[in-house]
C-alpha cells in the first residue's frame, strides 16, 4: 500500500495550479498552503522611486522542492517588468532563478 506522509493535507499537488497573490500594501507575494495556515512568501521593498529590492523568499520546509519559490520569483520579476521598475536582487534564490531563466526583460531591469 503506497502512502505518502510527506505531503501535508491541502498542499499543492502535481498538476494543481499554484496561485500567487500580490499584496502591494505589505509589499509581498504569497502562496497560500494548506488553506490559510501556511504560506510561502517573497518580500520586497522600494529602495528608490522606481527601484525595488527583492529581499527574501521563504517556503516552509514541508513544501520545499515543489517549485513554489519559482512561482513567487516569476510573479515578482513579472511585476518589475509590468511596472517598468528596476530590481536589486538581495535574495539568493531570485539571483539563482534569473541565472536559470535569463530572459532579456528580466536582465535589462537588474540593478548591480
Amino acid at each position: 500500500m503506497a502512502h505518502s506522509a510527506a505531503v501535508p493535507p491541502g498542499a499543492p499537488e502535481q498538476g494543481c495550479p499554484i496561485r500567487v497573490e500580490h499584496d502591494r500594501r505589505r509589499r509581498q507575494f504569497t502562496v497560500r498552503l494548506n488553506g490559510c495556515h501556511d504560506r510561502a512568501v517573497l518580500l520586497y521593498e522600494y529602495v528608490g522611486k522606481r527601484i525595488v529590492d527583492l529581499q527574501h523568499t521563504e517556503v516552509p520546509d514541508a513544501y520545499r522542492g515543489r517549485g513554489i519559490a519559482k512561482h513567487l520569483a516569476k510573479a515578482a520579476l513579472d511585476f518589475v517588468v509590468e511596472e517598468d521598475l528596476k530590481a536589486h536582487l538581495t535574495c539568493w534564490y531570485i539571483q539563482k532563478y534569473v541565472k536559470e531563466n535569463p530572459l532579456p526583460q528580466y536582465l535589462e531591469r537588474l540593478q548591480p
